[in-house]
């Protein structure tokens, strides 16, 4: 594990800040916002701004101040009444970040995204298009999960993760994710007190994950989800920073090179943008198993993906949709939008190209996943 600090490190980082801000550093125990909290946050994003880093906040704590100004007890199980909660807090919450911002005269746009909006090219490209706006006219856009209508298949599953994609979205050079905890020990600090703190290493490093005590599936909160996140956000060469939100002018810290909490950073160059936003689809509709000559060549030579490789399909899923590669193992080594619905690609296993037309009855395409629609995953 990478202690020392690279050059890059030292030097403080600048260009576009993507910085999530948990609601554990802006609610009070679920008695709605602390709107101090928030007062110092905005502080120091302005601090940021005059320093030359374009800011992007996502932010949570709509459920929480919905809950408070609702009168309820305690957050609902039920999903209607928590949509409803988010619906009625994030009027507040936008209200005071709108307000907290109007002191410095900075404007702010609140911009509520569920997964589909990000699924979807064209819904993908308007987001990124009317995002990129914003920053260019120097508005800070305050980004949330849109709790109101996100379906367990539209969700992102947390803020973690929301802030990822929309790092990937837009390019960001860093994504900040302020927590209670000082960044990634190596082992639970809650447990061992004397657990290292990890100052840096690859966000690609399979050992963090067991370091966060997680497998890594997405959920709500918790260090393992801040792993997964930085691994995502590393697909566009960003680099991830895990820091404690307790940390009096942490981010102002951080911008001028000081060394606070994690650094995770990215090991290759960015994945080209239409790819990347291929390997950040969390929801794919299905699944198709490689021989190991498949495998090979899909990760030696990045050729597209023939029918004669496919051994198995699961799922079912139409042509052009987003589907899984995985090896014999079960381990998934790409994403790719497919050429053929699953009915037909259960007929072409194992079959040279050339039968296709056979099989199918028309000439479809030679390849099960065109090289230019299929990303390698990085393990």
């Amino acid at each position: 594990m990478r202690q020392e600090l690279s050059e890059a490190t030292v030097a403080g980082i600048k260009g576009r800040w993507l910085i999530k801000i948990g609601s554990s550093l802006i609610t009070n125990d679920g008695s709605g916002l602390d709107r101090p909290a928030i007062e110092q946050w905005v502080a120091q994003l302005v601090a940021l701004r005059k320093m030359g880093i374009e800011v992007i906040l996502v932010s949570s704590g709509a459920v929480a101040e919905g809950v408070a100004r609702l009168g309820m007890k305690s957050r609902p199980r039920e999903v209607h009444l928590q949509q409803a909660a988010a619906a009625v807090g994030q009027m507040g919450l936008v209200q005071t970040y709108e307000t907290a911002f109007q002191v410095y005269g900075v404007h702010t746009a609140q911009v509520l995204l569920t997964h589909d909006d990000l699924a979807n090219r064209r819904r993908y490209l308007n987001a990124r298009s009317t995002l990129s706006g914003l920053v260019e006219m120097g508005v800070v856009p305050v980004i949330n999960e849109n709790d109101t209508v996100a379906t367990a298949e539209l969700c992102f599953g947390d803020n973690d993760t929301l802030g990822a994609m929309v790092a990937n979205l837009l390019g960001a050079d860093t994504l900040v994710i302020l927590t209670d905890q000082k960044g990634l020990h190596e082992s639970d600090p809650r447990q061992n007190p004397d657990a290292p703190l990890i100052k840096e290493a690859r966000a690609n490093d399979r050992a963090l994950l067991k370091m966060a005590g997680g497998s890594g599936k997405l959920g709500r909160g918790g260090m393992a989800t801040k792993i997964t996140a930085a691994r995502l956000a590393a697909r566009s060469g960003a680099r991830t920073i895990i820091a404690s939100g307790r940390e009096a002018d942490v981010l102002v810290r951080l911008a001028k090179g000081e060394m606070v909490g994690t650094r995770l950073v990215p090991e290759r160059q960015p994945v080209a943008a239409r790819k990347q936003w291929l390997a950040g689809q969390l929801k794919v509709k299905g699944t198709l198993t490689l021989d190991a000559g498949a495998e090979k060549v899909l990760r030696e030579s990045g050729r597209s993906l023939l029918p004669v490789g496919v051994t198995a399909v699961s799922g079912n899923f139409d042509r052009g949709e987003v589907v899984s590669c995985i090896n014999a193992e079960g381990t998934e080594i790409a994403r790719g939008l497919v050429n053929y619905n699953a009915k037909e690609a259960q007929k072409l296993l194992r079959q040279p190209s050339r039968q296709i037309e056979s099989l199918l009855g028309y000439a479809g395409d030679v390849e099960m996943i065109h090289r230019d629609n299929l990303v390698i995953l990085e393990h």
